[in-house]
């Protein structure tokens, strides 16, 4: 019977995938450009949040690229929230802001025993001035329009929040490439199953919402246990109360670096999977709890079909719907990142995707705690 049985519970998992992959695709493909109306001037006060923690590296780069963008420097200030470093971004952050054009405020993380980049966004929402926030992180550049594309759509549509993409670049190595290609996956599914009306997603590097909208949602409040979640946690109390909007235009892209060796690479990974139990969009759960019964399916087929408690035509399946139906979306996805070179990746990544998403699933199940940034996190 269990002969049986596993087979058609394989071919049932890569039948679903292969559908559900296919339908985000087909969302991405609907979900309506966005492009700033003519003639349009912003009249909106901004605040940008950067939590930082020993971000010396990167921090001036991160800040260049926002004072340098388009959008009016008198509705705009940024307040980088220094997170308890332990290097020199602090005085990095004082010795730009003193030529800065734009109004830059420094802010030290409270020491009051409770940290983290949830309570380096709280503080800095209780001291922005601007009515709409924006947040992303002390190791991303912005687009000189990023800003100009979001508060467009914010003050045409009024949504209570908006998400929009993010990129890897200046990848070195096949892992970082991979990470490229899975982010650029990400946010397909990010902007279609949004456009489905499956989940609310969305990636701290790159969000926007009214400061009355974050504090009538009380904050993270309910999340606070968890160290990662940001992102998730917050646009889904969000769109209980108001529509969440995707920004789909590429200038709004914020870019990031990948890590680039194994260990770094999964504690990223590990710290975003233990938020993925605690999720309250249940279609968001089922989408990844999908993705990992598939990948982890085709990771227990291989050594059946070895040794002949499986037939070589399932695992061919399973590798070809999953491959198929990944192709297509990452097609779509590198086309519109204008980055079609890393599709030649494909291959490589395909199987690194199959094994990573089955390997960190388990971990994150067991393993809770990680080290991040110097700190024991859970």
């Amino acid at each position: 019977m269990a002969t049986i049985l596993y087979p058609l519970l394989a071919l049932a998992l890569a039948l679903a995938y292969f559908a559900v992959q296919f339908c985000y695709r087909r969302g991405w493909r609907r979900l309506p450009a966005w492009t700033i109306p003519p003639g349009w001037n912003p009249g909106t006060r901004v605040s940008v949040v950067l939590p930082a923690r020993n971000e010396a590296a990167n921090i001036i780069a991160c800040l260049q690229s926002i004072v340098s963008g388009t959008y009016p420097a008198d509705l705009l200030e940024i307040l980088v929230v220094d997170d308890h470093s332990e290097d020199d971004t602090a005085a990095r952050v004082r010795e730009f802001a003193v030529q800065s054009p734009v109004s830059i405020r420094l802010l030290a993380l409270s020491d009051t025993g409770v940290f983290g980049k949830k309570k380096a966004i709280e503080q800095a929402v209780a001291a922005a001035r601007g009515t709409l926030l924006a947040t992303t992180d002390a190791d991303c550049v912005a687009p000189p329009d990023w800003l100009r594309l979001l508060v467009s759509l914010y003050e045409t549509h009024r949504p209570g929040a908006i998400t929009a993409p993010v990129a890897i670049h200046r990848e070195q190595n096949l892992l970082q490439r991979f990470q490229a290609l899975d982010l650029a996956g990400m946010m397909g599914i990010t902007g279609g199953g949004l456009w489905l009306g499956w989940h609310t997603m969305g990636n701290g590097a790159n969000l926007c919402y009214p400061k009355t909208q974050f504090l009538e949602a009380r904050g993270f409040a309910g999340s606070e246990h968890l160290a990662s979640g940001d992102d998730f946690f917050m646009l889904q109390k969000i769109a209980r109360r108001a529509p969440v909007y995707f920004v789909k235009n590429a200038d709004a892209t914020v870019l990031t670096e990948a890590p680039a060796d194994v260990p770094a690479f999964f504690r990223q990974r590990l710290r975003w999977g233990t938020k993925s139990p605690a999720l309250p969009d249940w279609g968001a759960k089922l989408a990844l709890g999908l993705v990992l019964l598939h990948c982890g399916a085709i990771v227990v087929s291989i050594p059946l079909v070895l040794i002949g408690l499986a037939p070589l035509w399932l695992l061919a399946v399973q590798i070809g719907l999953k491959a198929l139906a990944d192709y297509l979306l990452l097609r779509e996805m590198c086309g519109f990142f204008r980055r079609r070179s890393l599709l030649g990746w494909f291959w490589p990544a395909f199987f690194l995707h199959t094994l990573y998403i089955a390997a960190i699933g388990i971990a994150s199940l067991i393993r809770r705690q990680y080290t991040w940034k110097g700190r024991r996190m859970r």
